[in-house]
């Protein structure tokens, strides 16, 4: 059984008197703990197909199911709650608050729930034990390689335990070294911890390391890769 199930979606948006289809009539099945690579020119709909499939946006006609949880049918404030509590973002720019130390980075998703002091204290040590980090625990943004920023990020991503991680161009910042090591503990919590990712991407080394990748243009599936 499929974790992501996309059926016959079209996401269209107004400009003015204009109607813009980013994503057309697209069907893809996603299954639990893949790693999955998206690719395709700017303006080919990856970045839609990722909002959608985060509960960021919703589509304009068809069916997307998460979990067996059809998404699609969901009011604003059902996906808001519904983003909090099963899907983790990774992004470029990693968007810590740089006067927050990287422990105080990772416990932000876990204020929003009731959890006493200890409960996160031991979410946020596992999470950072996770990435590598714990001797980090105490150091701000400024104090990190972009390498290690962008580990607290995925930290913090993972520390409410989401079944759903979203990338969006997660290694675009960093140096091919930093890439290669963000690319294996991606790979990691997909084979070892279960996490289905979907990552956008425009590097085809990134797009490699995952266990596929699906080519977009004109908001349509063109083409689909299997990773050896």
């Amino acid at each position: 059984m499929s974790f992501i199930s996309i059926r016959s979606v079209t996401k269209s948006f107004t400009k003015g008197k204009t109607t813009i289809t980013p994503l057309e009539d697209l069907s893809l099945d996603v299954t639990k703990g893949e790693f999955l690579a998206l690719m395709g020119p700017s303006g080919s709909g990856k970045t839609t197909l990722l909002n959608l499939v985060a509960g960021i946006d919703s589509p304009t006609h068809g069916e997307l199911t998460i979990d067996s949880r059809n998404i699609a049918g969901l009011s604003r404030a059902e996906l808001t709650r519904w983003r909090a509590k099963h899907v983790g973002y990774i992004f470029q720019l990693y968007h810590l608050v740089p006067i927050l130390s990287a422990y105080e980075n990772v416990e932000l998703p876990l204020l929003l729930g009731k959890f006493s002091k200890s409960e996160r204290k031991e979410k946020i040590m596992a999470a950072l034990d996770l990435v590598g980090l714990t001797d980090r625990a105490h150091h701000r943004p400024s104090e990190l390689s972009g390498g290690q920023e962008q580990r607290v990020a995925i930290a913090r991503a993972i520390v409410h335990d989401p079944g759903l991680l979203v990338a969006d161009e997660p290694t675009g910042d960093l140096d091919r070294e930093s890439a290669d090591s963000i690319l294996a503990l991606l790979n990691q919590l997909a084979g070892e911890h279960n996490k289905t990712i979907v990552m956008v991407t425009h590097d085809p080394k990134a797009a490699a390391s995952a266990h596929r990748t699906l080519h977009l243009e004109k908001g349509q599936l063109i083409e689909q890769n299997l990773q050896s």
